[in-house]
């Protein structure tokens, strides 16, 4: 069996390079089982999501600043009460806690008491509101509950990373095991820089492509520009990015109707300041559609889910 780990080599290398920032944008968001609290041989062993834990910590120790952003689908492909969506969903949550709690034991041992695991690692979908006319709607007498309340989710099929604004990996791999084994999924993907925008040629924030790519998605996905988007390493940025994803979680799930600044919603959970992550009080199931946010374990064979 041929077996071309490839890409997840090229994702763990670039992690291991990165000195300021990390943004993620992929369909799927789960692996380094070894690590989780819980179903340890599930068999999502790709070290992805444990190496950008392991960068968090070490900048932490370094005492330096950095973050890390991650947008993925408000749910995976499929019925979110579907068992296999919950079974994903569930891999998900023990990947993420596990992330958070690496965090909160890297800020408790420098006695940064003062500080949260999400001043570092965020994750966030994309949702929209919506005005539906009332002759757009279905005939039907059964409308559907997102018709009814105007709110969608915008499915985030995007599998790519940026890096310091340096260098980006844009393909079809997804961060699961899937797709990162090497011997399951076919995948394919690239690595892309300008060598005369780079931090190292520049000696300071490169202002190439990259940048221009990344301050792109971030207007579409927050409904403005700032000066702050400009270093995304920093707290400030991160508290502004965080403040508008959660007003917008707010207005999408308030039952009147309210547009949303941009599409960037807070993931619908919360996290302790020692790493555990739970649903938002009384939003344990998606909005209008059901199905636990932190999933729920099946009789599915793990290689399906993972």
């Amino acid at each position: 069996m041929v077996i071309d780990k490839s890409i997840q080599t090229a994702y763990v290398q670039a992690i291991r390079l990165a000195q300021h920032f990390i943004y993620i944008e992929n369909q799927y968001f789960l692996g380094s089982s070894f690590a989780w609290s819980d179903y340890k041989n599930a068999g999502a062993e790709n070290l992805i999501p444990m190496e950008l834990a392991l960068k968090i910590a070490s900048k932490i120790r370094a005492k330096e600043r950095f973050a890390i952003y991650v947008v993925i689908p408000m749910w995976p492909e499929g019925a979110p009460t579907s068992a296999s969506v919950q079974e994903v969903l569930f891999w998900q949550g023990l990947t993420i806690q596990m992330m958070y709690e690496v965090i909160a034991k890297e800020l408790k041992s420098m006695n940064l008491e003062n500080s949260h695991p999400q001043d570092y690692l965020n994750f966030y979908c994309l949702g929209n509101r919506e005005q539906v006319p009332v002759s757009d709607k279905s005939s039907d007498q059964t409308v559907s509950m997102s018709q009814k309340y105007q709110r969608f989710m915008i499915y985030v099929h995007s599998k790519g990373m940026i890096v310091d604004d340096e260098y980006l990996i844009l393909g079809s791999a997804n961060i699961n095991e899937r797709s990162m084994a090497g011997s399951r999924d076919t995948e394919i993907a690239m690595g892309a820089y300008q060598p005369h925008h780079t931090w190292g040629n520049k000696k300071r924030h490169p202002l190439g492509q990259v940048y221009g790519y990344r301050m792109s998605l971030w207007a579409e996905h927050l409904g403005l520009v700032d000066d702050l988007f400009k270093e995304p390493e920093g707290l400030d940025c991160v508290q502004s990015v965080n403040k508008i994803a959660e007003d917008n979680w707010k207005r999408f799930t308030a039952e009147d109707f309210t547009l949303l600044q941009g599409h960037l919603l807070k993931y619908p959970v919360e996290v302790d300041s020692n790493g555990k992550v739970s649903p938002l009080p009384g939003q344990e199931t998606f909005p209008d559609v059901g199905g636990k946010v932190l999933g729920a374990r099946t009789n599915l064979p793990d290689a399906l889910t993972t």
